[in-house]
C-alpha cells in the first residue's frame, strides 16, 4: 500500500518505466499535447493526431526506456557486445522521442496563432538567409517531398556559424546527427504515419497544408534564446 503512494498511476501502467524508477534509472514519459487532438483540423485530422501521439510516439518512449534498461543491465554485466548492439535501438527510439516532442510544439491551432508568420529576429534571419519566408517554405517542402523513405525536414540554427540551415534526416535521426552545433527550430515529420490517413500517398499536399498550423512563436523563442 505504501509503495503505491510513491509512484503515479502512469508509472504503474508502464512496467518498464516502473522498474527503471525503482532502480534509479532515467525514465522518459509521453508528453501531453498543448492542444486537443482535433484542434489543428483541417490541416491535420484529429484521428491522425491521436494515433500519432498515443500510438507512435508512445511506442518510441516505451522502447527507448526498455533499451536503456537493457543497456544498464549489459553494462553492469560487462557485456560489451550487447552494449554495442543496443546503440541502434537507443538512437532510433530516443530520436523518435526527441523529434516528436519538438514536433508537437511546432504546431498550434489557428486561433492560438498557428500559421502566423514569424516576427522579430527570426523573421529577419529568414529573409536574410533564404530571401523570404515563401522561399524557405518552398525549399523545405521540396526537400521534404524529395526525401526517400521516412524521415524529417528541419529548419535549424547553426550556433557556430550563426545562420539558419535546412536539413533532412532519415528515419528518426535527430538534427544533431547532422552537426553538433545544430539546434532544431522547426521539424516536420514526413513519415507516412504523420499524414497517410488524410493525404494518402500525396506527401506534397500534407507539406503544403501543415504551414497553416506552424507555431512560429515557438521557433522564434528558441531562436532568440540560442542566438541572442
Amino acid at each position: 500500500m505504501a509503495l503505491r503512494t510513491l509512484v503515479t498511476r502512469k508509472a504503474l501502467g508502464n512496467s518498464v518505466a516502473f522498474r527503471q524508477q525503482l532502480r534509479g534509472l532515467q525514465t522518459y514519459t509521453l508528453p501531453d499535447l498543448p492542444y486537443d487532438y482535433g484542434a489543428i483540423e483541417p490541416a491535420i485530422s484529429g484521428e491522425i493526431m491521436q494515433l500519432h501521439h498515443q500510438k507512435h510516439h508512445q511506442t518510441y518512449v516505451t522502447n527507448f526506456n526498455k533499451a536503456l534498461e537493457q543497456l544498464d543491465d549489459a553494462i553492469n554485466k560487462g557485456d560489451a557486445p550487447t552494449v554495442v548492439k543496443l546503440q541502434s535501438a537507443i538512437k532510433f527510439n530516443g530520436g523518435g522521442h526527441i523529434n516528436h516532442s519538438i514536433f508537437w510544439k511546432n504546431l498550434a491551432p489557428i486561433r492560438e496563432g498557428g500559421g502566423e508568420p514569424p516576427k522579430g529576429s527570426l523573421g529577419w534571419a529568414i529573409d536574410n538567409h533564404f530571401g523570404s519566408l515563401e522561399a524557405l517554405v518552398q525549399k523545405m517542402n521540396a526537400d521534404g517531398a524529395g526525401l526517400q523513405g521516412s524521415g524529417w525536414v528541419w529548419l535549424g540554427l547553426d550556433k557556430e556559424l550563426k545562420r539558419l540551415v535546412v536539413e533532412t534526416t532519415a528515419n528518426q535521426d535527430p538534427l544533431v546527427t547532422k552537426g553538433s552545433s545544430l539546434v532544431p527550430l522547426l521539424g516536420i515529420d514526413v513519415w507516412e504515419h504523420a499524414y497517410y490517413l488524410q493525404y494518402k500517398n500525396v506527401r506534397p499536399d500534407y507539406l503544403k497544408n501543415i504551414w497553416k498550423v506552424i507555431n512560429w512563436k515557438y521557433a522564434s523563442d528558441i531562436y532568440e534564446k540560442e542566438c541572442p
